[in-house]
């Protein structure tokens, strides 16, 4: 019994030494672990569980409390002050996504994704992914209806309203300066409210490149400028269906391309396509200059009236040729300063010494700084009286504007623009013309009035410094700075975002919906910015080129769409458009109806377009959805056969894409 109980007492006092060990051990990792500030933390070793099936070897834990500093005096309660925490920072944020072109800090970026097109839903478009005004599908659903509009008489087939206005013309007090030739539009409430009718056998144009030589005679049945010029190789007759178009004109009967020659040898610093890339042809005829630069990768603004030759731009846009009607009279024409690289006068009929030089000095206005001014005309190689004046009044007007013969040779000679101011402040005081007054604006042209004066370049030299093409076309332009717009700081960064934007857009266009496969030649963008979208028409090698409208609704950006070698105008779509009926094949919108409409009536602009596109052509307008449903309407009121689509931001997004057909015949 006695050796049971000291067994008993051994076992007893084992378990409570066992205990108390547990005990006491359990303690301290609990001070350790929740109490102590002071002590470095502890390494922790973990053996593989005997019931873990995957093996692994041995593994050490660190304590949470690594790297942080303790004050071991506040453990033992020794008086002093207070611990300071060092604290850890915090762990950097998940990468931000941007999908527009402001970053997570709110500020412009370019490095963004506008996300891809889905081909499903693209190519899907026309089964079943079309929103109609009728469907209530996304809250389009529309109670705006619109009564089919009628066709106007045959007579209006050539109408264009704002040149075309006989009534406001026979009031003007004076015509002696060309006041006739310019815009004199409808008064509110009288304008376009019907369909213009085509020609009689009006056929689809013939595809670039074959039509710069040759077009149907149905589409254009005028028959005057052959009459008129058929012996100066501007137009002929092919059979009966077609005219033919040999490439010559007034000066240069042999054709473009060899006179084209002659002004590049001429001034060897004239480097078609790289240095001169934007040009002005001035009374361009039938725009075959325009039509073979093109193959020099220059783009021309072909201009004249509609005069007694009225037809002639109507020709060139048929051909595929960027044209517009505009004259040299009493205002400033809708192009802003330094615009051209080279300006060309081929028997433009222009008295370019009348009334001191003041149409002069808007090609001084319009020249680009450093840019060339090339005159093809009688006073140049003849040697009559009458004639010899007028060259000498040439000389002497150029020289005061201090531009530079830089040579004349045969029956042609061309000045330089200087590139800065120097040459204007050293002239004799009072010698005229006078510079204009710096608080003038050179870019202001809506309905402005010329102005006697010669327009001062920018002391920074903003304009003169272009790059070389094709480079200019994406480098962001020193007159970027100068546009009246909200940002101040982003601009650079605005202009590539957009560059990128329109990029992506149209080569989804291109690789999902086959635009190489359209008939795309003459195209407008009727609300361009910087011409991000006519940028990217050439980057994807679209055989097409584009007019970009700066609608005078927003900041004036043309400056930066020639700076990049583009061409465009300034225009309010609440008026009608100088140009032809059916002279485009694609009207792209994007954004304008849901600014317009504040300003205007939107089938006033809808019916505008109509007269302006050509019978098979399409339109994509892209803008809120608040709009469409009305715009949708007025498609179908014209005969037009619109479908509402989602963009590739999906169903929800808050605009729509409505794309529109009109399509052949309509009667």
């Amino acid at each position: 019994m006695k050796l049971l109980s000291h067994v008993d007492s051994l076992v007893i006092q084992t378990s409570i030494k066992f205990v108390a060990f547990i005990f006491i051990s359990v303690s301290f990792f609990y001070l350790g672990k929740h109490w102590s500030d002071g002590s470095r933390q502890l390494f922790f070793l973990s053996r593989q569980s005997p019931f873990e099936t995957t093996s692994s070897a041995p593994s050490i834990a660190l304590s949470p409390n690594l790297d942080k500093e303790f004050n071991i005096s506040a453990l033992i309660n020794t008086p002093g002050p207070s611990p300071v925490k060092k604290i850890r920072p915090p762990p950097p944020p998940p990468e931000f996504e941007t999908f527009g072109i402001l970053d997570e800090n709110g500020t412009m970026s370019d490095k963004f994704e506008i996300g891809e097109f889905d081909p499903n839903l693209v190519e899907n478009w026309g089964n079943g992914t079309e929103i109609g005004a009728e469907t209530g599908k996304e809250g389009v659903k529309s109670t705006f209806r619109v009564k089919k509009f009628g066709f106007c008489g045959e007579s209006m087939r050539e109408y264009i309203p704002c040149l075309d206005n006989v009534e406001a013309i026979k009031r003007l007090k004076s015509t002696d300066r060309g006041e006739r030739f310019e815009r004199h539009c409808p008064e509110e409430g009288k304008g376009l409210n019907c369909l213009i009718p085509a020609p009689k056998g009006y056929r689809p144009p013939i595809p670039w490149p074959r039509s710069r030589d040759e077009v149907w005679f149905t589409n254009v049945p005028h028959t005057r400028l052959v009459n008129d010029k058929g012996g100066q190789n501007w137009i002929s007759r092919k059979g009966k269906d077609k005219f033919k178009f040999s490439g010559g004109g007034t000066q240069f009967i042999h054709g473009a391309d060899q006179y084209l020659d002659q002004i590049s040898k001429m001034v060897p610093d004239i480097t078609f396509g790289h240095h001169i890339r934007v040009v002005l042809d001035v009374g361009c005829g039938v725009a075959s200059f325009g039509a073979y630069l093109l193959s020099w990768n220059v783009i021309t603004m072909s201009i004249a009236p509609k005069d007694v030759h009225e037809n002639q731009i109507q020709f060139a846009l048929e051909r595929g040729v960027p044209a517009m009607v505009a004259a040299f009279a009493t205002r400033r024409l809708l192009y802003p300063s330094q615009a051209f690289d080279l300006i060309h006068c081929s028997r433009c009929r222009i008295n370019w010494t009348h009334d001191d030089g003041i149409l002069l000095l808007e090609v001084n206005r319009v020249l680009r700084a450093g840019g060339y001014f090339a005159w093809a005309a009688q006073p140049v190689y003849k040697h009559e009286e009458a004639l010899e004046e007028q060259w000498e009044e040439m000389i002497n007007l150029t020289t005061r504007l201090c531009w530079n013969l830089v040579k004349k040779e045969g029956y042609i000679a061309i000045w330089q623009k200087p590139f800065n101011n120097n040459c204007y402040l050293s002239r004799e005081p009072g010698t005229s013309p006078p510079l204009c007054d710096r608080a003038d604006d050179p870019d202001n042209v809506w309905y402005v009035d010329l102005k006697a004066c010669i327009s001062q370049l920018p002391e920074n030299q903003y304009g003169a410094n272009v790059a070389l093409w094709p480079a200019r076309l994406q480098i962001p332009p020193d007159r970027l700075q100068s546009i009246q717009i909200d940002s101040s700081i982003a601009r650079k960064e605005l202009f590539m975002a957009e560059s990128k934007y329109w990029n992506e857009i149209v080569a989804s266009y291109v690789r999902v919906l086959h635009w190489k496969k359209f008939q795309l030649r003459n195209v407008l963008d009727m609300r361009a910015g910087y011409g991000g979208f006519a940028a990217a028409i050439i980057e994807n090698q679209l055989d097409a080129w584009v007019l970009n409208v700066v609608p005078v609704s927003g900041p004036n950006t043309l400056p930066v769409i020639y700076d990049r070698g583009l061409i465009g105008v300034m225009h309010d779509w609440c008026e009608p458009f100088d140009t032809y009926p059916r002279t485009y094949d694609f009207l792209h919108a994007a954004g304008l109806f849901s600014i317009e409409r504040k300003r205007c009536n939107m089938s006033t602009i809808m019916l505008e377009m109509d007269r302006i596109l050509r019978p098979g052509g399409r339109v994509y307008i892209r803008d809120s959805l608040d709009v469409m449903g009305e715009l949708q309407e007025i498609a179908k009121a014209m005969g037009w056969h619109p479908t509402l689509r989602d963009t590739s931001e999906g169903p929800h997004a808050s605009y729509r894409i409505l794309t529109c057909d009109k399509r052949l015949p309509r009667r």
